[in-house]
């Protein structure tokens, strides 16, 4: 070991051997007393230094250790007193004109992202023209409307950057500016929003009691939406959905949507079909959209969910989609006879001549005779040659059902063609 090795060894020993739990309580006892006469940011900085000096000391020391339960652990005691002193060192911070900008960019987001009433965007432009006229600040922006507030309130910000303040000079000037961007904040949370209202409210808001001629059907809403369907206004039935909280209304709406089958509800009806909702893919099924193709091929093996697979295939087959032929053409030969029935329909609402072979088989080798009759009018349905061939053999089936979808075939090939 060389000489200078040897003396750092020592240096470190001694330096070791000093810190003791005395010796830091009484650097403590000093950086209170720095923190409670510091007057600059540099003062402050100074005893931030020696509080971080004292932290690493403190984790580096060998302590002695409580010798039983009852006893004060020493080092958790110096520890929480640097802690406490790290909390006190942040309080006599600032302020910062930071701080005011941070305030300013909350309220703007509010003002923005919030839905106001018509009560609640006079009030907003008051609580922010009285900011804007705060002494200490210097825009000049005028505030006519809900839209004109996010615009004054980048001014703001830009105004109270400009100023460059600084924590010890300008204290007293940062300080009034967060007291009034303090009350902006409060201004903006007691101004009246579009959540504050009671549903009745909303509803209210949205022309739901204007079109009730009378009180016959009860709730009124009921009524309401029975008025929307027959005006065909699927928007306002889908607001209801969104803001009725009893499911006894919500149902209504989901039926009226149904029987509408409108275009506007394709993205609600997708989400809510997301999370497996039958009667949204029911709708979407009337809706006849090629958007929720993917999503409900999904649906097609949940095999452990028939009620949802039932659905699913009605919906595809009145949507009509090719891509859904073959994977419906492969439930043809599940266990479950009702799946395979319904994915014999569904083929049959989809039309497509790939179908006609499989659901010939069906029919021709099926064990259960619904199954088969599904299979059989289906084949009506694509309505081919080809597929009324394959039906029409069946007149004398020991089914009654498939015999009728034979008659039903036959009829179809001795009409006679119309001419061009």
């Amino acid at each position: 070991m060389s000489e200078n090795e040897s003396d750092a060894d020592a240096d470190a020993q001694s330096e070791s051997e000093d810190v003791s739990v005395e010796s830091l309580s009484e650097r403590l006892d000093a950086i209170a007393e720095d923190l409670e006469t510091a007057e600059t940011e540099a003062d402050l900085d100074d005893v931030e230094s020696d509080l971080d000096a004292v932290a690493s000391d403190l984790e580096d020391a060998d302590l002695p250790e409580p010798e039983d339960d009852d006893e004060e652990d020493p080092a958790a005691e110096l520890e929480s007193r640097v802690s406490d002193l790290r909390d006190d060192l942040e309080d006599a911070r600032g302020p910062y004109a930071d701080e005011v900008v941070e305030n300013i960019e909350e309220a703007k987001s509010t003002v923005a992202d919030t839905r106001w009433t018509e009560t609640g965007e006079p009030e907003v432009v008051d609580a922010v023209e009285a900011f804007l006229a705060t002494d200490e600040l210097d825009v000049d922006a005028t505030v006519a409307d809900i839209d004109d507030a996010g615009d004054a309130l980048d001014d703001a910000i830009d105004a109270v950057e400009a100023l460059a303040l600084d924590p010890d000079e300008d204290a007293a000037t940062i300080e009034a500016l967060l007291e009034a961007s303090k009350t902006l904040l409060s201004a903006l949370d007691e101004a009246e929003e579009w959540d504050d209202l009671s549903v009745r409210e909303q509803l209210d808001f949205h022309g739901f009691y204007d079109v009730l001629d009378h009180r016959k059907d009860y709730p009124p809403e009921w009524h309401a939406i029975k008025v929307f369907e027959r005006e065909m206004q699927a928007d306002k039935i889908l607001i209801g959905l969104d803001m009725f909280e009893s499911d006894f209304m919500q149902e209504h709406c989901m039926e009226s949507l149904e029987r509408l089958g409108p275009e506007e509800a394709i993205e609600p009806m997708m989400n809510l079909a997301q999370r497996r909702d039958k009667q949204a893919i029911s709708v979407l099924g009337k809706i006849g959209s090629e958007e929720p193709v993917e999503m409900l091929l999904d649906y097609v093996d949940a095999d452990s969910d028939p009620a949802l697979q039932k659905v699913t295939f009605k919906a595809l087959g009145e949507i009509g989609s090719e891509e859904a032929v073959q994977p419906l053409a492969n439930k043809l030969a599940v266990e479950n006879e009702i799946i395979r029935s319904r994915a014999a329909r569904a083929l049959g609402l989809i039309g497509d001549t790939r179908a006609v072979e499989p659901l010939a088989d069906v029919l021709e080798d099926d064990e259960d005779d619904t199954v088969r009759a599904s299979a059989a009018w289906a084949l009506n349905q694509i309505g081919t040659e080809r597929a009324l061939d394959a039906v029409a053999a069946y007149g004398d089936d020991r089914s009654f059902l498939v015999q009728d979808e034979a008659e039903k075939a036959a009829v179809v090939e001795d009409e006679p063609e119309t001419a061009a």
